[in-house]
C-alpha cells in the first residue's frame, strides 16, 4: 500500500486552515459555503481544501460536500 501525506497548515493570525492531500499544481475554487474552497487539479479532482474563520467552528461545525 502506498503511504500518502497530508499537509495540515494553520494561521493562527488569519484564522485560516489549509489542507492538502496531494502535492501537484492546482487552484482554489468557491463551495457552498463562504468560509470553505476546494483545491482542485487541472482534471477537476479535489486535492485539498482551505477553511477562514476557523476560529468560528467551536460553535457550530460546518459541512461542506466536496466535489460537487
Amino acid at each position: 500500500m502506498e503511504r500518502r501525506h497530508v499537509r495540515v497548515w494553520y494561521d493562527a493570525e488569519g484564522d485560516y486552515l489549509e489542507v492538502i492531500f496531494e502535492r501537484k499544481e492546482g487552484y482554489f475554487r468557491e463551495t457552498v459555503s463562504d468560509q470553505v474552497m476546494e483545491k482542485v487539479d487541472s482534471d477537476g479532482n479535489v486535492i485539498g481544501f482551505s477553511v477562514l474563520k476557523v476560529s468560528a467552528l467551536k460553535d457550530r461545525p460546518i459541512e461542506v460536500a466536496l466535489g460537487s
